[in-house]
């Protein structure tokens, strides 16, 4: 992000070893050229700090949350808990449980407080960032128009593939 730009998405992960995960979503952001930044925050460890992170955000322009952790992952949660605005959870696949407890604990948020839960892992993290994208278009015709082509590429690319 450059020193004029305001962020529309910020990317957050609960520790640093989420990002290997998390780097296709910023990568896929910056493909659309959608501003952002990613900080390390965790929902345990700094729970003010994120909460104030959060608030600030949202004061700097930041439209769309994705959050990612793994294990408790409950950083999805505890910044849907301080917005009011869109939070993509993503769950970190985890050595013990193959993401499945952090899959499970972003899912299952208590009635009307609504994280959007996207698939473990690189998927995951890919399709966070094209979510937000597509929450974005709907007030940019030209981020609209990039998603189209994005589809179209893909449409492109699968009819291309041929089986032995």
């Amino acid at each position: 992000m450059n020193e004029s730009s305001r962020p529309l998405v910020a990317i957050l992960v609960g520790s640093k070893s989420d990002w290997e995960t998390m780097r296709h979503a910023d990568e896929m952001l910056t493909r659309f050229g959608v501003e952002h930044e990613s900080r390390v925050l965790s929902a345990h460890r700094t729970p003010m700090e994120t909460t104030d992170y959060v608030a600030r955000a949202e004061t700097r322009g930041v439209e769309v949350f994705i959050a990612a952790a793994g294990g408790a992952a409950h950083l999805a949660g505890t910044v849907a808990a301080h917005t009011l605005l869109p939070v993509l959870g993503v769950p970190i696949e985890s050595s013990a449980l193959k993401g499945l407890d952090a899959l499970l604990a972003t899912v299952q948020m208590p009635g009307g407080v609504p994280v959007a839960t996207l698939a473990i892992g690189k998927a995951g993290a890919v399709n966070a960032a094209l979510l937000a994208v597509s929450v974005l278009a709907g007030s940019r015709p030209e981020l609209k128009e990039k998603l189209k082509a994005f589809r179209q590429e893909q449409k492109e690319k699968v009819l291309k593939e041929t089986l032995p």
